[in-house]
């Protein structure tokens, strides 16, 4: 059986290598273009075309997957399945009716939970304590086509996005190796999945991730946890007078219960302990506008800091 695989980032490179070293024929893989990166605008390849490079794989970059020219690539390869795992683009509907077989999509939520691009980051930073990985069919509406296969996983306490993201990664990779063989005797059945159940995941952005301390602890903790390592929770201080950003890398929840939001409580090896609108917060790693990440300890000790 031969699979087209469509993704771009290194989610997408990671799971690619496991279908490749798990025998999975893919006959060409499509991925976003080249970006320049630094002073000297040198192109960097995306971590999906390295691997396919690597394998001796055909790699198209369409600027748009949408396009007439893009399509007319495609037929040659007679390919049964389509595979998407964090393109980065829409698919089209001429484009997803190619295949014998279809067009299936790896989704690190539990659909019809959490539709969108940043389900991982969203399930964290709303406080879930389970999440898991959908494997559906492509269709015209965003992540809402059938479901061929559901597996869930619990979200551990103090657990980031980076960190939940590589367990999905990996269980992903093994779910959709199990799919692809069974499309292997033809086409494989979904359950439909109900629009009225659904919630949205939309793209994280820098501003969604200020601090509010009067917020509650667990907000707190969990929206520093859920956008780590990026965008990265912030929050604004003081300091000698000056109005600096603070990133927040690592957080855990504080021991305080009665606190007033934005009080220093205790700073130690342990960290800064900070209170809250309920309870209070203990950051274990920060990095002040204009120098590195460290411990609050370091910071604390010679720069007098106020939240």
């Amino acid at each position: 059986m031969k699979v087209i695989f469509f993704g771009t980032p290194h989610f997408s490179a990671s799971v690619l290598r496991y279908l490749l070293e798990h025998g999975i024929k893919i006959v060409s893989v499509v991925t976003r273009p080249d970006k320049p990166k630094g002073r000297s605008n040198k192109l960097i390849s995306t971590p999906v075309k390295e691997v396919a490079i690597e394998h001796g794989l055909p790699v198209y970059q369409p600027e748009k997957a949408s396009s007439s020219e893009f399509a007319n690539v495609l037929p040659p390869y007679e390919a049964d399945l389509f595979v998407v795992v964090a393109y980065g683009e829409i698919v089209k509907e001429h484009i997803l009716g190619m295949p014998r077989l279809g067009c299936i999509n790896l989704h690190t939520s539990l659909l019809p939970k959490y539709r969108g691009a940043a389900p991982i980051q969203r399930a964290i930073m709303n406080g879930e304590k389970e999440t898991g990985v959908s494997i559906m069919y492509m269709v015209k509406k965003m992540d809402a086509g059938d479901i061929i296969q559901t597996q869930s996983l619990v979200i551990d306490e103090n657990e980031t996005f980076g960190e939940l993201e590589e367990r999905l990664c990996q269980k992903g990779a093994e779910m959709l190796l199990q799919t692809i063989r069974k499309f292997e005797n033809g086409p494989v059945e979904g359950m439909p999945q109900n629009d009225d159940e659904a919630t949205f995941a939309p793209k994280v952005e820098l501003e969604d991730c200020e601090i509010d301390w009067t917020m509650p602890a667990r907000r707190i903790h969990d929206l520093v946890r859920g956008s780590q390592p990026y965008p990265g929770a912030w929050c604004w201080v003081d300091v000698k007078g000056e109005k600096k950003r603070m990133k927040l890398i690592k957080s855990v929840l504080g021991a305080s219960v009665n606190s007033v939001p934005r009080k220093i409580i205790a700073v130690n090896e342990e960290g800064v302990e900070i209170g809250c609108g309920e309870g209070s917060v203990k950051i274990q790693k920060l990095q002040l506008e204009g120098k590195k990440a460290m411990a609050p300890v370091e910071l604390f000790r010679g720069t007098e800091v106020v939240f």
